[in-house]
């Protein structure tokens, strides 16, 4: 029973961690879906800066995928990093692999023998492949299987919102989100990555922004706002470095949390990478939704998730 209870609340863990970090190395919901003149309207007094980011995101969002560096910590609960290749032509596809680095999630994923998983992002799910230790107590399967349409059913407003972000999220949407705020400048010029690089900085409020950029209904939106407000989350201070081909090589995200301060960084390189994910063996792999209703615990996305998937971009 123990062993049992144990799988459920890693299992748990894991979907926060594997969508804040999907989330986090890609970007946050589109804040201006279909909408090009009312973003460039709403940001007229900078005209000349809105002008280069409209290039760099249309610019980034051709270039279809790329290979991903990241890293993002949540005060003292989590931090991680996270590597792989990315492609978002046709929804969220590719594959990380996440190492825990601290804080008192990294100390419990040990104690339950996984401090590294790989996740695979297809437009549908996510599935998440744990250590052999972790499928020793779980009936020797080695891969949980996070469905979006579950999530958002039993997450509520933030599972719906996670769904969103996970089947819409593109590297550009950082870009989308300085846009839609009105309140970016360029910073100046930096050396990145090896590149020479021009580095733009807005801050974002996250409730609006979560409006305009998600599909949730007015009732889901009324409850994630509450939930943001519960969070402690008001703002998101975002950072962006573009290099002389227009394309992101680096964003940063800062935001304070009930939870404590999150920060996000990804660096983009190998624009154009092929990226291939495919959906592991049946026979190894665990659904989250028949363990919770074995467990009848919690809601994969309350808690954390509702803090952290509501700001990563």
């Amino acid at each position: 029973m123990k062993s049992t209870t144990t799988v459920r609340r890693v299992s748990l863990s894991v979907a926060v961690v594997a969508a804040l970090t999907g989330v986090a190395a890609c970007g946050s919901a589109d804040s201006g879906k279909g909408d090009s003149k009312a973003s460039d309207a709403g940001t007229v007094h900078l005209s000349p800066v809105a002008a280069v980011l409209r290039d760099v995101e249309q610019s980034t969002d051709k270039a279809d995928s790329a290979k991903v560096r990241a890293t993002t910590s949540m005060g003292d609960i989590m931090a991680m990093n996270a590597e792989g290749a990315l492609t978002w032509g046709n929804g969220l596809k590719g594959n990380l692999d996440i190492t825990y680095t601290g804080g008192k999630l990294a100390d419990s994923m040990r104690k339950a023998g996984t401090s590294h998983m790989e996740a695979r992002y297809l437009p549908g799910a996510y599935y998440v492949k744990m250590s052999d230790a972790f499928a020793q107590q779980a009936g020797g399967k080695h891969w949980v299987k996070y469905d979006f349409d579950y999530l958002a059913k039993v997450g509520g407003a933030s599972g719906a919102y996670m769904k969103d972000q996970l089947q819409t999220s593109t590297p550009n949407q950082s870009v989308k989100m300085l846009l839609a705020s009105g309140d970016v400048k360029k910073v100046g010029v930096e050396t990145v990555d090896g590149q020479h690089t021009t580095h733009y900085a807005g801050t974002v409020d996250v409730a609006a922004l979560a409006g305009k950029g998600s599909n949730l209904s007015a009732d889901q939106l009324t409850a994630l706002k509450q939930q943001l407000k519960q969070s402690g989350i008001t703002t998101d201070a975002i950072d962006i470095w573009v290099n002389d081909q227009n394309l992101l090589v680096k964003k940063s995200e800062k935001a304070a949390t009930a939870n404590g301060t999150l920060n996000s960084t990804a660096h983009y390189s190998d624009y154009g990478v092929a990226v291939t994910a495919e959906a592991p063996p049946a026979a190894d792999t665990m659904d989250i939704a028949d363990m919770m209703k074995s467990g009848g615990v919690s809601s994969p996305s309350g808690g954390t998730t509702s803090g952290g998937t509501g700001l990563s971009s």
